[in-house]
């Protein structure tokens, strides 16, 4: 099993046989992806859609549709008592 060393800044090397496994070269970007108290190592190569998945959030998404009508209704009514 691989093993690195964390320095007193921060850093780590990372082992050889796993960057071969990655693909890594020089300057290459890495993501960090969190899983519970497990971090998986990915490559960030230059496709965003790679990166789907990656961030979870608790929040629904927003329903444009429903707030651009509710937004319509909202306006509607108060032109309609401007005008009365």
């Amino acid at each position: 099993m691989p093993v690195s060393v964390l320095t007193k800044k921060w850093q780590t090397t990372i082992p050889k046989d796993i960057r071969n496994l990655l693909g890594l070269k020089p300057n290459d970007k890495i993501l960090y992806l969190i899983e519970g108290k497990r971090v998986v190592l990915k490559p960030l190569r230059g496709n965003i859609l790679d990166l789907r998945g990656s961030v979870t959030t608790k929040e629904k998404p927003i329903d444009f549709k429903k707030l651009r009508d509710d937004t319509r209704k909202k306006i509607a009514r108060k032109i309609i008592e401007e005008v009365q």
